[in-house]
């Protein structure tokens, strides 16, 4: 019985994890959209995380008034780790897009953030002092060859700007960092309260990047154009799924799941944006479904046993 409704939790923790990355997935466009209106990347951020500061803490206030008597009070302690480890996703956002405005192919952006699928196994493996699975390895190199594919990195043939490389390669870092801490910290509270205070983390990181960065008047209409939309996708609609997902798959079979976010980019820039998708394209994002499948086949038969 512990072992089916450990399953059960398993598979929870799957699907808010799947649509947590999809969200992501879908984000990508619209940040693309939002830089060929000529917004920055301080503007891009600043209305991502404010607005989405706003909506989570509606959120949290719901949720107080709703069941008063049901939801456990972050302490000090847990504030202070979670506004901490809330960096990372500061962080994530500042990198990945910093690699977008340095010429960095999209395609070539999203491979660098997938990265964190072998990251993501390789910490889990350092934490649980456990090697990972032969089904794991091998759900890795999938992903990692259909990521590939996916993205036609064959066929990119520039020179690429190193800063703009090394800044994926931070951003995955980065996110990496994020799927840990939402699998390690403060879990007794609610998602939303965990996802509030990280969020703050990361938008005080964002403030910071934004007076540096940001060399002319600040173009307030990035509000009401894209504000909405890149705090839904960015920086409400995720973190409320990853931290809730993380902690019931591991931060192993979560980085996996994750990488949902590359075939649903695709997908967006495909009907969206109306890019040209190769065939090569599709069978990378086929593999790498199909990898998430093989992570997962015991768990989806389950119910049958």
């Amino acid at each position: 019985m512990n072992s089916v409704q450990s399953k059960k939790n398993i598979l929870q923790g799957v699907f808010l994890v799947a649509l947590g990355a999809t969200s992501y997935g879908m984000l990508a466009t619209f940040v693309k959209l939002a830089y060929e209106e000529n917004y920055t990347t301080a503007e891009v951020l600043s209305s991502q995380f404010s607005l989405g500061l706003i909506g989570l803490l509606l959120i949290n206030l719901w949720q107080k008034f709703k069941k008063k008597s049901e939801v456990v009070r972050a302490n000090k302690t847990d504030i202070t780790q979670l506004l901490i480890a809330g960096t990372s996703t500061g962080f994530t956002g500042i990198f990945y897009y910093l690699a977008v405005k340095l010429d960095i192919p999209v395609s070539i952006c999203i491979v660098l953030l997938m990265q964190t699928v072998w990251m993501g196994v390789v910490v889990e493996m350092i934490l649980t002092n456990k090697l990972p699975t032969q089904r794991k390895v091998l759900a890795v190199i999938i992903v990692l060859l259909g990521t590939a594919l996916a993205t036609n990195l064959i066929d990119v043939n520039s020179n690429l700007n190193i800063l703009g490389i090394g800044s994926g390669l931070l951003a995955a870092v980065s996110f990496t960092a994020t799927m840990f801490t939402a699998n390690r910290i403060a879990l007794h509270i609610s998602s939303a309260q965990r996802s509030l205070f990280m969020l703050i983390g990361g938008a005080a990181m964002v403030a910071i990047f934004a007076f540096i960065s940001q060399d002319h008047p600040f173009d307030f209409t990035i509000f009401a154009k894209w504000g909405i939309i890149l705090s839904l996708f960015g920086t409400i609609i995720p973190p409320l799924l990853l931290t809730a997902g993380f902690p019931k798959t591991g931060i192993g079979l979560g980085s996996i799941v994750s990488s949902l976010e590359l075939p649903v980019s695709v997908l967006m820039a495909y009907f969206i944006l109306q890019e040209t998708v190769a065939l090569v394209q599709w069978i990378g994002i086929v593999l790498i479904l199909g990898a998430i499948v093989i992570m997962n086949i015991d768990l989806i038969n389950f119910r049958k046993k």
